[in-house]
């Protein structure tokens, strides 16, 4: 594990949280480090996003079990960035495969693939970009006609998928920025900036574009409850990069709109159904519905690689539901849930077609 850098404490600030804030470090203005890497050593890189915003931290992924740990509790999430893992991560799968069994036949070297495959396809189920660079991996271990040659095109085809999302999400930016106006104030909900991807992101891919030019946004980040993903890595990386940043409590978006101070809104996707209706974010359907009352358009930026032709409508969208720990006792000091009351914590929505203005994509 080797740690990029450590919050300096503030003098004279009572509120702990606040004296660890790591944007009080003006050494570390700028862009971040790339969100997934292959290591020389052919080791995953990632930045550990659960330690964030307190500390920036760069953790190294070796086994499959870390693998699927760091996809399954959020130290690597966002679409493009679990794909990008996904793919690295099968790669190194057919590296153990050989080194546990070095005289394995190419059949049977298939056969543990595919159970890789199946295995680290249970991390996380509605990231369609997770099964879809599983899918592009294992079709190329399927093509290569012997198992040194499988492993030499898996690396490459790892490569090329990383590559090709950095491009992608530049892409999306320039696209996206022909939607906004110098000065605009856009709101976003979770986090699809570059956490999310590997570099730029989705749909904070125009802002940061636009920051370049000089555009002067004003960007209004949600919390994005239970996981603070908003908060905690949206406002971080918008604000490490000098992007002028508010945070509002997710129950503050309406009155937001409202008072005029947003000109767009702008969010990710995890999986966009055939007829457009969007799995994001638990919370972003409401964002929309918000958005089409006061008359504000509503952007969905996402890849090629997120639209699902499998999926006719959201209906037929797997939606994920997590542990009850992330309300009720993630950010506490002690746990605040009443032992008697249920939860429900479901960490997708689905927003219907009818509520979107448009897709920015790649394309």
């Amino acid at each position: 594990m080797t740690q990029i850098k450590k919050n300096k404490k503030s003098p004279n600030v009572s509120n702990p949280y606040v004296s660890k804030r790591i944007t009080s470090d003006s050494s570390i203005k700028g862009r971040l480090p790339d969100t997934v890497a292959l290591g020389e050593d052919d080791s995953i890189i990632i930045i550990d996003q659960t330690k964030l915003p307190l500390e920036t931290r760069l953790i190294k992924l070796k086994t499959q079990e870390e693998i699927y740990r760091a996809i399954k509790t959020l130290q690597v999430r966002g679409a493009p960035a679990i794909g990008v893992t996904a793919a690295f991560a099968l790669y190194l799968a057919a590296k153990e495969i050989i080194k546990r069994t070095p005289d394995i036949s190419r059949e049977m070297f298939i056969v543990e693939l595919k159970k890789a495959k199946k295995y680290l396809g249970s991390s996380r189920p509605t990231a369609v970009n997770l099964f879809w660079a599983l899918d592009k991996m294992l079709n190329t271990a399927l093509k290569s006609p012997d198992i040194p040659k499988a492993i030499t095109n898996m690396k490459k085809e790892a490569v090329l998928i990383r590559d090709n999302d950095i491009a992608s999400c530049r892409k999306i930016g320039e696209n996206g920025l022909k939607l906004l106006r110098p000065g605009d104030g856009i709101l976003t909900h979770c986090n699809a900036g570059q956490l999310a991807a590997v570099r730029y992101g989705t749909a904070l891919a125009p802002i940061y574009l636009g920051h370049e030019q000089g555009y002067g946004f004003h960007v209004y980040t949600d919390e994005t409850r239970p996981l603070l993903q908003g908060m905690r890595l949206s406002a971080f990386e918008l604000s490490t990069a000098g992007i002028d940043t508010t945070v509002i409590c997710d129950s503050m978006v309406s009155s937001v709109m409202k008072s005029g101070k947003i000109n767009a809104v702008i969010v990710g996707a995890d999986r966009i159904a055939a007829n457009g209706d969007t799995a994001n974010k638990i919370g972003t359907s409401g964002v929309a519905v918000i958005a089409k009352h006061y008359g504000i358009p509503f952007y969905v930026a996402a890849p090629k690689s997120t639209f699902d032709p499998s999926a006719s409508t959201g209906d037929n969208i797997t939606i994920e539901e997590r542990d009850a720990s992330e309300i009720g006792e993630l950010w506490f000091e002690k746990p605040l849930l009443p032992y008697f009351a249920k939860t429900y914590n479901p960490a997708f929505d689905i927003t219907d077609h009818s509520l979107i203005t448009g897709f920015i994509t790649d394309d």
